[in-house]
């Protein structure tokens, strides 16, 4: 089953029905929406030999062409790999080589990273640029009235998430995975409607833009601010005027929009549901979030190897304040969703009992096909169909999940992933720096932030701008440390491995 088929069938049914805005403008109805990617899927296969199961990039910002570019590429049988435009165009690029993308769509404010990149970018690899004259030409062409039919296990959108070597993995997600990912949503987060307006705040490359199939199959509309991003005063204003609004966003992106309407003297009017996740969310703030905004809440659980879908916390538990554990099911991430099991293990894989913690675990039709030519990192994750989260947790006699820690040393910096050992390599590449360790400090407005621990080189003077900017010069703006603490020495044990658990302690003195 192709997932394009879910936006062919509603452009059947509901033909004149709005589908794509930004802001208030409408850019497209469903049957605009579906032959515009039917005509991209096309001329991908008659212009540029894309063939089934090939590889088609998109590092863009968002925009509604975003979404008919996922459904062109789609239509043809391809595989997506949308990339954050958050990322500096050198990690881009490695992500194009490692795929063996044979085109990529950029938007003009990515074009000049990835150019940037030049030396790094696959020479067979065509670019074309979302705002330009050919590809507004690219999808008035002609196209075909059906997607090409695919298997539940075809590879559909391939993720590239940072692993603990420092280089990014490329999670399989089929259709089926899409599907079933899909019918979480509908079951175990929010019933969507026609209604609805599903709006794009945070990177449609993420948990956002995976949120869009379920609104695409009961025919809602897909809104884009007009800013592109979050911004979240326009999102009060946007909401007030569209309702029915359902929005995915970071839990410090729940924090700046509740400072809004507080602020504003508002409650969030318009906006149906706000679905956080890809973070921590603090009991006191999502306390306060209710108390500003009411109850709109859905919290989710899930990994870009089960996107979106290992647990939820509903509504449900969000509104039950007369329950006598409702403190701890508010602070808890909810129960296992629909298509998944979870189960927590020991350090070597052995399930422990309820109350006790360990390694979340989890199983089911969601669960990623496994990683992109990387057989070591596949035997590591997945065993026997259990994916091992590297998240550290306990379930209690009801099912509810509670995270407590992370067994892997990933920052989580206003919603997204931040790995130590690429902020560390890029340090070390520096002519001043003898040793680095990169860890995250707890921070009120990011969740977490990067703090740079470094040891200089004999007679380097201290100088974060300069750090800095070469940090800028490999990586990725979002991933550069928020601070630097310059010591003599790193802590180390007997081995020589670097005491993070004490530099994490050192930071809160």
């Amino acid at each position: 089953m192709n997932i394009a088929e879910w936006l062919a069938s509603t452009a059947r049914l509901r033909p004149n029905a709005p589908a794509l805005l930004t802001g208030f403008d409408l850019d497209a109805d469903y049957r605009t929406f579906a032959r515009r990617a039917s005509a991209i899927g096309a001329a991908l296969a008659r212009d540029h030999s894309i063939a089934p199961g090939d590889r088609v990039a998109v590092f863009a910002s968002n925009c509604t062409q975003y979404l008919e570019c996922l459904y062109g590429i789609w239509w043809m049988g391809a595989a997506a790999i949308p990339i954050n435009a958050k990322l500096h165009g050198r990690e881009a690029a490695w992500i194009c080589s490692d795929a063996g993308a044979k085109l990529i769509f950029v938007s003009d404010d990515t074009t000049a990273a990835l150019l940037e990149a030049k030396g790094d970018v696959p020479s067979a690899m065509a670019m074309l640029s979302l705002d330009s004259d050919a590809f507004r030409a690219m999808r008035e062409g002609e196209g075909t009235p059906a997607p090409l039919a695919r298997d539940v296990d075809d590879l559909a959108w391939l993720f590239y998430t940072s692993g603990t070597t420092g280089r990014p993995k490329g999670v399989m997600l089929s259709h089926g995975n899409l599907v079933a990912a899909s019918t979480c949503y509908l079951i175990d987060v929010d019933p969507a409607t026609p209604k609805d307006a599903s709006l794009y705040a945070a990177p449609i490359s993420h948990g956002a833009g995976l949120y869009n199939f379920p609104h695409t199959r009961m025919g809602g509309r897909h809104v884009v601010p007009e800013s592109g991003g979050f911004d979240p005063d326009e999102v009060l204003n946007l909401a007030r005027n569209l309702e029915n609004v359902v929005m995915f966003g970071a839990p410090t992106m729940v924090r700046r929009l509740v400072d809004a309407a507080k602020r504003r003297g508002e409650n969030g009017e318009g906006i149906r549901t706000i679905i956080y996740g890809g973070g921590p969310m603090y009991l006191a703030d999502i306390r306060e979030a209710i108390a500003v905004m009411g109850q709109r809440f859905v919290q989710i659980y899930g990994q870009g190897e089960s996107p979106m879908t290992i647990t939820s916390l509903t509504r449900e538990w969000h509104t039950k304040t007369d329950h006598p554990r409702y403190l701890e099911r508010l602070a808890s991430v909810g129960t296992a969703q629909s298509v998944m099991s979870v189960r927590i293990t020991d350090k070597d894989g052995r399930p422990l009992p309820t109350g006790e913690t360990g390694e979340v675990e989890a199983k089911g039709t969601a669960v990623m096909l496994g990683y992109w030519n990387n057989p070591k990192a596949n035997a590591e994750t997945l065993k026997d169909g259990w994916l091992r989260t590297g998240d550290v947790g306990r379930l209690d006699e009801d099912g509810f999940l509670t995270l407590s820690d992370r067994s892997k040393d990933v920052i989580i910096s206003g919603g997204t992933n931040i790995y130590p050992r690429e902020v560390e390599e890029a340090l070390l590449t520096h002519a001043d720096v003898r040793e680095v360790s990169a860890i995250g400090v707890p921070d009120p407005d990011w969740g977490e932030i990067v703090v740079a621990c470094v040891v200089l080189e004999d007679g380097a003077t201290r100088d974060d701008a300069k750090l800095d900017a070469h940090c800028l010069a490999s990586i990725a703006r979002f991933k550069r440390p928020k601070r630097y603490v310059y010591l003599d020495a790193l802590p180390k044990n007997n081995y020589g491995k670097v005491l993070k658990t004490e530099l994490r302690q050192m930071m809160r003195k």
